[in-house]
């Protein structure tokens, strides 16, 4: 795929948009709940998903929540959680809610599992869905959720994203990506144009390693991928209708286009692959030529046993700075 320049991230969290003015009193009223039912347990709740990325589409698109707890939370408080933010008890105006509550400690470190305590789907247009075991659920959404909340999760309480959840490893995540893109070439239950611009805003990722809303990806892809400019351009368009009014896209000219998707993110595994092998090597190499593995006499400095501690050395790589989370 050409390496044509991409749109900008739609948000950022220094300069975050304003909460879609449809969902403003349902978000206040999901918070009041979860802190009633969760407190003093609750470390953040997270808003991701399209409002996140800042292309919230009412009538069309869900509300995405992410939930980070205390592992003390209590078990019972779980299933008082998905009473309490059960559709119509809360009425969901969007086209339903997705939640996820994660324990703290789990994520807080990288991982491709699923890994949470509670996922729960409701509302008008959504299978409604109780699960607290996460090994009832593919991986791939999960991992691909909780990357976008690293990059772009917006606060509503407690402590910032990117303090709570780690980004998984880009590996991880390509093994996500490629998931995801056999799950919407096999899936004739998904819209067609969510399919095709999820496949849009896999390639983005596999360019750029951002995640951009699925109408700018879009049309970056629109001019990148010019065999399938037209399908993606009528996927947009079907987006921005209601879903009762999603337009109909051509079967075969989709799956071909998944297959593209799929050859992209095969693409950039293996590169990811190739990367970490030469730096492994190169970390070998290093090891072998370090000076406490050269033999006695070759240049390095043995001991003698008569030197003092001057007292003016630090030591290294304690106390100076902070690694990168992975």
């Amino acid at each position: 795929m050409a390496r044509t320049p991409g749109p900008p991230a739609a948000s950022s969290p220094s300069a975050p948009q304003p909460l879609p003015a449809e969902l403003r009193p349902y978000l206040r009223e999901l918070l009041r709940r979860t802190r009633t039912v969760c407190d003093p347990h609750l470390v953040s709740v997270l808003a991701v998903g399209s409002v996140a990325l800042g292309d919230y589409r009412h009538g069309r698109s869900d509300v995405d929540v992410t939930v980070v707890a205390d592992p003390a939370l209590p078990g019972r408080a779980l299933h008082e959680l998905a009473d309490a933010l059960a559709h119509p008890a809360l009425p969901c105006p969007a086209a339903g809610l997705e939640l996820v509550v994660y324990g703290a400690d789990f994520a807080a470190r990288p991982s491709g599992e699923a890994g949470y305590l509670l996922d729960l789907n409701t509302g008008a247009a959504l299978p409604e869905k109780v699960s607290l075991d996460p090994g009832e659920s593919a991986p791939f959404w999960y991992v691909i959720d909780r990357s976008i909340a690293f990059h772009a999760g917006r606060s509503l309480f407690g402590r910032p994203a990117r303090t709570v959840i780690a980004e998984p490893q880009r590996a991880a995540l390509l093994v996500a990506l490629r998931a995801s893109v056999r799950e919407h070439a096999d899936g004739e239950d998904h819209l067609a144009d969510n399919r095709v611009l999820n496949g849009c805003r896999s390639l983005m990722f596999c360019r750029t390693g951002r995640w951009f809303p699925k109408r700018r990806a879009a049309r970056a892809v629109a001019v990148a991928e010019t065999d399938f400019r037209a399908l993606v351009e009528a996927a947009v368009h079907s987006f921005e209708r209601p879903r009762g009014s999603a337009l109909t896209l051509p079967s075969a000219e989709v799956r071909g286009f998944l297959d593209r998707v799929a050859d992209r993110v095969d693409e950039a595994a293996a590169a990811t692959a190739a990367t970490g092998e030469a730096e492994a090597a190169g970390e070998t190499t290093r090891t072998a030529e370090s000076p406490k593995n050269a033999e006695p006499g070759t240049g390095s400095k043995e001991p003698t046993g008569s030197e003092e501690p001057t007292g003016s050395e630090e030591p290294t790589g304690v106390g100076h700075g902070h690694p990168r989370r992975q």
